[in-house]
């Protein structure tokens, strides 16, 4: 990789050291969702520091600062004709544990960061001052750093964010997101939906009881369930073709004692789909498909679904940004072909108010020896030299944004 601006790289030598250090403490004080104060506090005294003004969201954790704007806070548009490029990080951890064996393993009990997060907050925060020091020294612009909590929570941050006035001014929005799946020192890109909805439903179906020695006498409950658990998915998928849309279930449960059926049972699934007018009918087609297979069998049931995100559409121009910055960060045969993932991101919510796109970035070794992990579990962990590109990609890709809204 060459240098993309000398002054960038001028930075990065001066600040190498210190990104990873950071990135190291957010990694071994993880915080859950709605609960990022000290992750909060650290960014915004680092920004502070570097003479910008960061504010804390008004109603959470979180927090956005602006550079280049004009405006006195990062919640008003500001005076200014040019469209604000906002990038975007988030900050929570998981509710697991950290298996790994390094130093900075997280020093919390059933908290780490397997996702991440700490790499995009670092990657934000370093892109962030790397623009300072540029509109310092003269080159033009106006950004938007936004810190968003609880990217891990149903519905996520990011309403929060936009509830905010966050976005206001705002013409498009970048970001980055770690993916294992992916070598270290290559990017990995897609126009259109790069992430799928995310919703939950909860199924409670209900009969009168009775011993198991005479099922016939009653509903069988715990066969109904088994129904609901095969056939329902099954259902859905035909009922929403030939768009996509996926009932997966996670968690069941349904009696205490082996010589009774039980009077409730429930069932708890993830419903997911990269297709935005399926997510907006598929509380109805669920709940169709539960119908269908339960009323015939006397049982009776309630759902109760809740909207998670919608499917994250990478718009054409910020990703066209993101594709230059990566032929120049990482080169041409490095810029890969995102492929389309069924997990769901609040960064969803930003693109259906501003065009955004965000770029998965390679964060693997192929030569550790280890074996390639996946986010969400306990022994994930990044090449670390994916923070300097993360940086470098965002800021080369946040002043061509620039330059295509100019």
């Amino acid at each position: 990789m060459g240098p993309v601006y000398p002054w960038l790289e001028q930075f990065l030598d001066a600040h190498r050291d210190e990104l990873i250090a950071f990135r190291r403490r957010l990694h071994a004080h993880p915080e859950v969702s709605w609960a990022e104060l000290e992750t909060t506090a650290a960014v915004i005294d680092r920004l502070a520091v570097a003479g910008l003004r960061p504010a804390p969201l008004p109603d959470s954790t979180g927090l956005a600062c602006d550079l280049g704007t004009g405006a006195s806070s990062p919640f008003v548009a500001g005076e200014g004709d040019q469209p604000i490029v906002a990038l975007r990080a988030d900050l929570d951890a998981l509710a697991m544990e950290d298996d790994k064996d390094v130093a900075y393993r997280s020093t919390r009990p059933g908290i780490a960061h397997a996702c991440g997060h700490d790499v995009h907050t670092t990657v934000v925060l370093g892109a962030a001052l790397a623009l300072a020091q540029a509109v310092d020294q003269g080159e033009p612009g106006r950004f938007r750093f936004v810190f968003e909590p609880a990217e891990e929570a149903l519905p996520g941050g990011a309403l929060e964010v936009i509830d905010s006035g966050a976005l206001r001014g705002v013409g498009s929005m970048l970001g980055v997101h770690c993916d294992p799946k992916i070598d270290i020192g290559q990017v990995a890109l897609r126009a259109g939906a790069i992430t799928s909805a995310a919703d939950m439903a909860r199924i409670t179906i209900s009969g009168p009881g009775g011993h198991t020695a005479r099922p016939e006498l009653t509903v069988n409950l715990l066969a109904v369930l088994g129904r609901v658990l095969t056939e329902v998915p099954e259902r859905v998928a035909k009922l929403a073709a030939p768009a996509e849309l996926s009932v997966v279930f996670g968690s069941t449960h349904g009696g205490d004692a082996p010589n009774v059926i039980p009077t409730q049972a429930t069932a708890t699934a993830t419903v997911r789909t990269p297709d935005v007018d399926c997510w907006e009918k598929a509380a109805g087609l669920v709940e169709q498909a539960i119908r269908d297979v339960v009323e015939p069998t006397g049982a009776t049931f309630e759902v109760a679904y809740r909207t998670g995100v919608p499917p994250s559409i990478n718009a054409l121009g910020p990703t066209d940004s993101l594709e230059l910055a990566a032929h120049a960060v990482v080169g041409e045969a490095c810029t890969v072909r995102a492929e389309h993932s069924r997990g769901g991101d609040s960064f969803a919510w930003y693109a259906r108010q501003v065009p955004a796109s965000y770029a998965r970035l390679g964060t693997f070794d192929p030569a550790s020896g280890v074996p390639r992990p996946d986010i969400h579990s306990s022994g994930f962990d990044v090449d670390e030299r994916s923070i300097e590109i993360g940086v470098r990609l965002l800021v080369t890709a946040a002043l061509a944004e620039r330059d295509r809204l100019a």
